[in-house]
């Protein structure tokens, strides 16, 4: 298994395609060739994420068979390899290891723990410092209430189903009861918000964290009370939730994925 950092935009301001980043930067690179395997490498990733998410470490596993008399992979060597096919691409690899045969990288995670940054006093995009663009989100208004909103994130927590806040796609998909363990707002004196969440099980829902986000921004905005949150969770109808209460991709990252000991 292998731990990777990488940013969800490239230059020019150029978006990677929706969904599994690390995964098509893999295979742009021809990684798998480089490699040398004996038979097809397997690639899966512990979380695909929307274009322009980041990811400060996500995790994946290959399964490498190499040939025969050949000794396995080092872990320095395959991370000095991977991160040398990947050195034109905005993505690192930053360890790996070995893990049993019947981890997964996706289905074997005990929690995901995303992180969503918010800058405050911004009025309009061009207030933004440059270093913190397509790193943030600075909501219109440049004010949040955010005593409100930590109150409406009480509402979330704990095991619900979250139908509220997943896409609005085809009703057929993952199970929709999650448990959230931590969502909580801090402003440090530069005006940055963070909102924290650690979810529970094997993945979250599609859009799941910037559409509770969203709604948690409204609160701040006064679009919304800190009840109505209570109630739109109630409601499990991803139809229920207001078109303005989805945040941009940019401002999320990807903190980590947790295993437990013997997946690393």
């Amino acid at each position: 298994v292998g731990r990777s950092g990488h940013t969800g935009t490239s230059r020019g301001r150029y978006q990677l395609p929706p969904g599994a980043q690390a995964l098509w930067m893999a295979q742009r690179a021809d990684i798998p060739q480089n490699l040398k395997p004996v038979v097809p490498i397997k690639f899966h990733i512990s979380s695909r994420t929307d274009s322009g998410v980041h990811a400060l470490c996500n995790a994946a596993h290959l399964d490498i068979q190499r040939a025969p008399g050949k000794p396995a992979f080092q872990e320095r060597e395959l991370i000095r390899g991977l991160n040398h096919h990947l050195k034109s691409e905005p993505i690192r690899i930053l360890s790996a290891y070995r893990v049993t045969s019947d981890f997964h990288a996706r289905f074997s995670a005990l929690s995901r723990t995303y992180i969503y940054r918010l800058l405050l006093g911004c009025t309009r995009w061009s207030e933004v410092p440059v270093f913190e663009r397509d790193l943030c989100w600075a909501p219109p208004g440049g004010y949040l209430d955010v005593p409100a909103m930590q109150d409406a994130a009480r509402f979330l927590l704990g095991t619900h189903d979250f139908s509220t806040f997943r896409s609005n796609g085809p009703l057929h998909g993952p199970p929709t009861w999650k448990e959230l363990r931590m969502c909580e707002e801090a402003v440090n004196p530069a005006g940055m918000c963070e909102l924290p969440q650690r979810n529970l099980l094997s993945h979250v829902l599609s859009f799941q964290v910037r559409r509770m986000v969203g709604a948690l921004v409204a609160v701040g905005q006064g679009k919304l009370t800190p009840h109505q949150i209570k109630e739109l969770l109630e409601l499990r109808d991803a139809r229920a939730l207001p078109p303005h209460a989805m945040a941009p991709p940019a401002g999320l990252f990807l903190k980590c994925v947790e295993y437990n000991e013997a997946g690393g």
